[in-house]
Formats: structure tokens, sequence, C-alpha cells
């Protein structure tokens, strides 16, 4: 995997594999962004990924960008409603799964796994879908959009309560509150 010499500009990072994957699209001041819009954007999105597929080089490249915005098409409409997933969505992610596979194996050290797929640029895309199977099997009630109407955002609600509502309490949390204060004491 090359490094990307730019930082990561999204607002919000650090999500597991899948809801990373979704969240390469922002919404800010200045517009809708979307990080897989060339291929610096793909190396920037690779590059922040670190060791996720266990230290395999893939390349940012026009079939890695193509298979990242395949899976996270998937992923978007998985998303609508993950713990109720529609025919499309099943489909969709289906698509992406079918381009790779999990082989158990013995190693020296003992038993294992390994990820193969048809071809290297698949990896991330593939490694994403399969981060949304491990989520669904988890929790699938904890996938979700941030709350505010003008956030694209995801994230995995880890809370302990799970309760959180927002991408971010700094950013569309407080949003939220200076509204709400301000209908407060504009109705006053």
């Amino acid at each position: 995997m090359a490094g990307a010499s730019s930082p990561d500009p999204r607002p919000l990072t650090g999500e597991p594999l899948a809801v990373d994957l979704l969240n390469t699209r922002w919404i800010d001041d200045e517009g809708l962004h979307d990080l897989l819009d060339d291929l610096t954007g793909t190396d920037i999105w690779l590059a922040a990924q670190g060791d996720r597929f266990d230290g395999a080089v893939v390349a940012p490249d026009g079939t890695t960008r193509a298979a990242l915005l395949t899976a996270r098409a998937a992923l978007d409409l998985a998303a609508a409603d993950p713990a109720h997933p529609s025919p499309a969505s099943v489909a969709a992610l289906n698509e992406v799964l079918a381009h790779g596979c999990v082989r158990h194996v013995l190693r020296a050290e003992g038993p294992g796994t390994t990820v193969e797929v048809d071809d290297p640029a698949w990896l991330p895309a593939w490694a994403a879908a399969a981060d949304w199977l491990r989520l669904l099997a988890d929790r699938p009630d904890r996938i979700r959009a941030c709350a505010n109407p003008e956030c694209v955002l995801h994230f995995h609600d880890v809370s302990k309560n799970g309760t959180r509502r927002w991408c971010s309490m700094s950013g569309c949390g407080n949003r939220a509150k200076v509204r709400r204060h301000y209908a407060r004491h504009r109705q006053g």
C-alpha cells in the first residue's frame, strides 16, 4: 500500500472498516465531498487503514477505486436498515463478497485463517463487506446514521447504553444543541 502524503480530511475516522468506507463521503460548510473521487483520495483512504489488510500491498489504482465504490454503494443500501436488509442490499453485498473468501489453514503455530480474493484490488472492498457482516452479527442496531438530517456520516455506537445519536458531539451534536437553544429563546 502506498503511503499517502496528504492528511485524511474526513471529519470522522476510526470507525470499523465498513463504516469507515461509508464515511468517505461527508458534508461540511463547503458542500459534499467524496474522498474516492480520485486516486489521490483512494491512496489517502488506503493509507488511513494501517494494517487492516494483514500487510497486503494494495495499489491505489483505478481497479481498487472501482471496487471500493462498488462496495460503498452496497454498504449504502445495507445501511438504510442494517437489521432488516432489503433484497437489493443483500444482492449488492453478496456481489462484493463473491470476490473473496476466508480459508482455514494449519500453520506451524496452529490453526488460522487467510483471506483469498480473486484480484488483490478487491481486498479492501471485500474486507469492508466482510466487516459489515461482523458488525451485523454483533449488534446491527448499533450501526447508525447521524441524527442530523443534513449529515451523511455513519457510526458504530460502542457507548455503554447505546444511545449515541450524532457522528460527533463537537460537530452535529453541538449544532443540534444550538438550534434547540435558539428555538427555545426565540419562542420566549
